[in-house]
């Protein structure tokens, strides 16, 4: 189990496995990605930075996000959710956003949310 201070749930990885990604598949959002991730992306996939920016980048301000494809109205899945294998296909190349889940400031306020989206959280 992981915990995380000033948070009052726990995170089992293990029902990951058993999870349809939920965290990767919703209401359409960003998916933050800096520059440092962008490299380590780049290189895992075994491509250029500017083919990365073109085919699975947006930039949003000064920022970039992962694209999201359309599944159906209102719900979308990040670019590099496998729909298939119900899993991320970039692991061990993700961002921070995505290894952070669900430990995020938002959910300390709307710890009922994260509940209801994720079956490995579990009550402290």
């Amino acid at each position: 189990m992981l915990k995380e201070k000033g948070y009052n749930y726990c995170f089992d990885a293990n029902a990951c496995a058993s999870c349809k990604g939920n965290c990767c598949i919703g209401e359409s959002g960003y998916i933050w990605i800096n520059k440092e991730e962008i490299n380590k992306l780049a290189q895992h996939l075994d491509i250029s930075l500017d083919e990365l920016r073109v085919k699975y980048l947006k930039k949003v301000g000064y920022k970039y996000s992962l694209k999201e494809v359309q599944l159906e109205p209102n719900n979308y899945a990040c670019t590099f959710f496998d729909i298939e294998k119900r899993q991320c296909s970039i692991y061990e190349a993700r961002p921070t956003q995505c290894r952070t889940f669900p430990f995020w400031e938002y959910f300390k306020n709307n710890e009922k949310e994260v509940y209801e989206e994720c079956p490995a959280i579990k009550h402290l």
